[in-house]
């Protein structure tokens, strides 16, 4: 029986079409006489103008693979986080037994509403969904709620790409082709499966409570009081160091299954608390609240971002062959004091090939429903059900 195999590799030359082929040997050096089915690179920005050789070079390189890649503000591999510089990132899988399908989709706007073009006709009912997109042109987001609904149960793992501040900026591809809109994924259904984390990084504070009164992000009631006065009972209540915390920036957990009645880590949607006003008492979320739902106050800080990816390393069933790492921009050094973190700790945790990038916007699985997040990692594991 063929084995399942992973490779990454990594190079910061400042040309190009030598990063990339350096980046590529790399990843296939311990794959013998296997050919790779999978292939995902990402690109620093200092090297978006050669998006089309590098789409060439691998397609060329790697016949039989489906190729997918994106440029990054910063790009990971291996135990290495590059957030700055040039830099090419490339993985390399061969999945036996298992289906890969690239595609490229558009966002098409049709008198007030949309659609999406590029599907796969025949794309399997439990293929995992490994996405990059363009934060300019394609709304993750509302793909991600609209695939909960017409396809529950399928499961997206990617992240917005980021370097541009413009649209027109990001550079995707696929088979070859390259995009400056829309959005590229491969679909992998079949003996490898693809298993997902989600790390938010939060801690919960205070008690769960009850939405009485919104209107879609402004809260207007919480268990029927004025929220801000919430706010205060719970800063009240905290310790000097959760106090700093919540200036630092509050955030507010949605629970994703109203059937539970004991909430604990993995449960809340992760949503930041963007304003308020002090003579109303409303606050302001960063999503559409809905009345009845239930919430609570969350805290974010490198402690417990480690805390809580460790904890997800920790009891993830079986040991995984490979990741894709799509971790916010505003982690990194932006959050941890040593560089490194989120990669290094995934590498070591299982001594795995690890690639990625750092993004605008993860996607990712919460309580078994697709969101887009902020301040994550979101994590897409290669395991072999074989074994």
């Amino acid at each position: 029986m063929a084995s399942l195999h992973t490779g990454a590799g990594l190079s910061t030359d400042i040309d190009a079409a030598v990063a990339t082929a350096e980046a590529a040997a790399q990843a296939t050096a311990n794959f013998g006489d296997e050919t790779p089915n999978l292939v995902v690179t990402f690109l620093s920005y200092d090297h978006r103008d050669f998006a089309d050789d590098v789409a060439a070079f691998l397609g060329e390189r790697f016949p039989a693979a489906a190729v997918i890649g994106c440029t990054a503000q910063g790009v990971i591999g291996g135990e290495r986080e590059l957030e700055h510089g040039p830099s090419v990132s490339v993985f390399a899988a061969f999945l036996p037994d298992t289906a890969v399908t690239p595609f490229g989709l558009r966002f098409i706007e049709t008198d007030g509403t949309g659609e999406y073009v590029g599907w796969p006709h025949d794309l399997s009912p439990d293929a995992t969904l490994l996405m990059l997109c363009d934060r300019f042109s394609f709304p993750a987001g509302h793909l991600l709620q609209s695939l909960n609904e017409t396809r529950p149960g399928t499961i997206v793992s990617g992240g917005l790409a980021t370097g541009g501040a413009r649209p027109g900026d990001t550079r995707l591809f696929y088979g070859g082709q390259v995009f400056d809109h829309g959005a590229v994924a491969v679909a992998v259904s079949g003996r490898v499966r693809v298993k997902t984390m989600v790390s938010q990084g939060c801690r919960p504070i205070g008690n769960p409570m009850t939405v009485t009164r919104a209107d879609r992000n402004i809260l207007f009631e919480l268990g029927g009081e004025r929220p801000l006065d919430r706010v205060r009972d719970v800063w009240t209540n905290s310790s000097p160091r959760d106090r700093s915390l919540i200036q630092s920036g509050l955030q507010i957990g949605r629970v994703v299954d109203e059937y539970k009645t004991d909430f604990e880590r993995g449960d809340f949607l992760i949503r930041p608390v963007v304003g308020s006003d002090a003579e109303s008492g409303f606050i302001a979320v960063g999503d559409v609240l809905e009345i009845g739902e239930t919430v609570q106050f969350h805290v974010r800080d490198p402690e417990t971002a480690d805390e809580d990816l460790r904890h997800h390393i920790d009891v993830l069933d079986g040991r995984p062959a490979g990741a894709l790492l799509f971790t916010c921009n505003g982690r990194g050094t932006n959050l941890f004091a040593e560089p490194d973190h989120d990669a290094g700790l995934i590498a070591k945790s299982w001594g795995i090939p690890v690639a990625g990038l750092f993004c605008a916007g993860e996607l990712g699985p919460v309580g078994g429903r697709n969101f887009l997040h902020g301040q994550t990692a979101s994590v897409a594991l290669f395991c072999d059900t074989a074994r």
